[in-house]
């Protein structure tokens, strides 16, 4: 209900207007949580997440995951009293003089009393529900880099993966396709309402637990880049990912017959921990991507790591850069053991691959894949909000983040060295191999309802 009137824009203060434009670098953490079955870790989910600052004038610190598969700017509210919610800090819109209530379309509501919009969205692992309200969102507390955006007040999230991990909410940064209209768009705001900032962000994935992984806005860390950013369109840019077309897929150099059409896509997804495959493809995949452990290394017994076993390159070919993954990132760590057909009682360690089989349905699907960490961990990633384009570079240097408390900091809940654990970290740096059991957000935002009060989404 309410008046038909819309909530004003912020517009960037004239000061701002003036300025250069900067590339502000935002430090992001990664936490593990075990997967325990019968009372030993199997595996890790993971996520990284970041702070943003909402509300005035004191702004409220919130820990997000900033994911490119999804579309919506998600804070608990300090109205929802569940057992998940009051893990996490909570949205107080008492506390804020630049918040207004709203309905999902922007208009104003004059009566609290009444019942409000509800929006509820799916993530791979689990659903939020809630309302909506728009405020004031800067990425540091400064006051300098911030957008009027409206953002959705969690009244009810699931324990997974919400009660698993302790970042706040989640910062959607999907195009506006993913969003109820653009006035949710963080990142559409922010480059709107900040006309001097470049449209653009970038994110580094550190490939160790002791680096500094990041997202930068405004552009990206030239130090992050190793090799010269190679730029593909995003394919199917109405859907609202991040997704590129795929022209070939190769294993050990041969390819992959389903998609030798050019029909195969890829989404970057940084909500996501491991790699997923379209379900048609992945036990050729992982056929062909097994491979025995050599017998000196066997003797070892089950302390081999598979990320250490030589195995075939797996490439995707976007046309205008490849992009490549060794053993060590795709590969489960623990080795299996399979008997030898035809000889008795004899066996043999073989090493597996760690992909997860998707299923999307079209117009995504069903021959897509999904790229999070182990793809983001290797390459630089660079998101063009304009030209909807996405940039890659073979991930260099950590980025220097100055002034900021937060910086350095080491991941939450690391596995102890040595894990064989899918989703543990390689000893001594490089690829983790992608998470079991998914981890993050999984998937993302895969679908997002509202409902007026008195009807059901």
């Amino acid at each position: 209900g309410g008046d038909a009137e819309e909530v004003p824009e912020t517009t960037a203060a004239a000061a701002a207007a003036t300025a250069p434009p900067a590339v502000r670098t935002i430090p992001i953490r990664k936490q593990y949580v075990p997967i325990v079955k019968n009372g030993s870790t199997v595996a890790y989910k993971t996520a990284y997440f970041g702070n943003v600052y909402v509300g005035s004038p004191e702004p409220q610190a919130f820990s997000v995951v900033f994911d490119t598969g999804s579309g919506h700017l998600i804070l608990p509210s300090s109205g929802c009293e569940s057992e998940t919610c009051t893990k996490h800090r909570r949205y107080k819109r008492g506390s804020s003089s630049s918040a207004v209530d709203i309905e999902y379309d922007g208009r104003l509501i004059t009566d609290l009393s009444k019942p409000r919009d509800q929006l509820r969205i799916s993530f791979g692992t689990g659903e939020v529900s809630g309302e909506f309200v728009q405020d004031r969102i800067c990425l540091t507390q400064s006051a300098t880099d911030c957008s009027s955006v409206r953002v959705v007040l969690a009244t009810a999230m699931t324990p997974d993966p919400f009660g698993l991990f302790d970042f706040d909410g989640v910062l959607g940064l999907g195009t506006t396709a993913l969003t109820l209209n653009d006035h949710f768009s963080f990142f559409g705001q922010m480059v709107k309402q900040n006309p001097t900032m470049h449209p653009r962000f970038a994110v580094y994935l550190a490939d160790s637990d002791e680096g500094q992984s990041a997202i930068s806005f405004g552009g990206h860390e030239e130090p992050c880049a190793a090799s010269e950013v190679r730029w593909a369109p995003v394919a199917m840019p109405e859907l609202g990912y991040w997704q590129v077309q795929i022209k070939s897929v190769r294993m050990g150099g041969k390819v992959l017959d389903e998609c030798e059409d050019g029909g195969c896509r890829a989404i970057l997804d940084t909500g996501t921990s491991l790699v997923g495959v379209p379900r048609a493809v992945s036990r050729a995949m992982h056929r062909r991507l097994a491979r025995p452990v050599p017998e000196a290394l066997a003797a070892a017994g089950a302390d081999v790591d598979c990320r250490t076993v030589a195995g075939s390159a797996l490439e995707f070919d976007l046309g205008s850069v490849v992009v490549t993954l060794g053993q060590e990132d795709y590969s489960r760590p623990k080795p299996y053991n399979m008997t030898v057909p035809g000889q008795a009682s004899a066996w043999r360690l073989w090493c597996r691959s760690l992909l997860l089989p998707v299923d999307m349905k079209e117009p995504l699907g069903p021959r897509v894949f999904i790229w999070g960490e182990p793809v983001l961990r290797k390459y630089y990633t660079i998101y063009d909000w304009d030209a909807k384009q996405v940039g890659f570079s073979v991930a260099g240097e950590s980025p220097t983040i100055s002034g900021d408390g937060q910086s350095g900091s080491p991941a939450i809940g690391a596995p102890p060295a040595g894990s064989l654990a899918a989703g543990a970290p390689l000893s001594g740096g490089g690829g983790t191999g992608g998470a079991g059991g998914g981890g993050g957000l999984r998937g993302s935002a895969a679908a997002a309802t509202t409902s007026s009060p008195g009807s059901s989404a």
